[in-house]
């Protein structure tokens, strides 16, 4: 019997990575408020990926391995989630432009069977090397609405491409999950 596999996000992205490798799965995005005092990317993916996970975990019933993940930018020790408005998407690109910064993408696995579930957590960092950015260059990315959603407020795989001089790392985990590792942990679980 295949395990039920569940994703604990509403990210587009995400669905298209698990889509790309093949996995059937349905999606019910958590709802808890994400909180965390970590001060280190790689703590606080960690702490909201479990978060979300564990919240879909605990409401549904039966058989079922549940994927929470969650992504930030970091940049000369300063984290960057999601842009609140225009402006803030316009300081995080001026912020980025012309050098290389860091994102992390935390992963929480959780495999419901029976009475005792277990977990796997693990984190991804990859390295991106922006370009240089004008100020005209950053009012027409933000024009697109493509940096309202995004950590560090840019996806990879969409307009800012055009900007993204090197990756050093799992291209994927930049847009939102590292697949390659999610594949082999759940390999690891007997889920596949």
């Amino acid at each position: 019997m295949k395990t039920r596999i569940v994703l604990a996000s509403a990210s587009p992205r995400r669905r298209e990575l698990l889509s790309q490798i093949g996995l059937t799965y349905e999606v019910l995005p958590s709802q808890k408020e994400e909180a965390s005092k970590a001060r280190e990317p790689s703590e606080l993916v960690t702490e909201l990926s479990a978060q979300k996970a564990g919240d879909i975990a605990s409401s549904i019933e039966g058989p079922a391995l549940i994927i929470g993940a969650d992504t930030v930018v970091c940049h000369n020790g300063q984290i960057l989630g999601k842009p609140g408005s225009e402006e803030e998407a316009a300081g995080m690109l001026a912020f980025l432009q012309g050098d290389t910064h860091q994102v992390y993408t935390g992963v929480t696995l959780i495999l419901k069977s029976g009475a005792k579930n277990r977990e796997v957590h693990f984190t991804e960092m990859t390295e991106v090397e922006f370009g240089p950015m004008d100020e005209s260059e950053i009012r027409e990315y933000i024009a697109t609405g493509e940096p309202l959603d995004k950590a560090g407020a840019y996806g990879i795989q969409g307009f800012a491409a055009r900007y993204i001089v090197a990756v050093r790392g799992n291209y994927s985990n930049v847009v939102g999950l590292p697949v390659a590792r999610l594949y082999r942990e759940l390999k690891k679980l007997d889920v596949l």
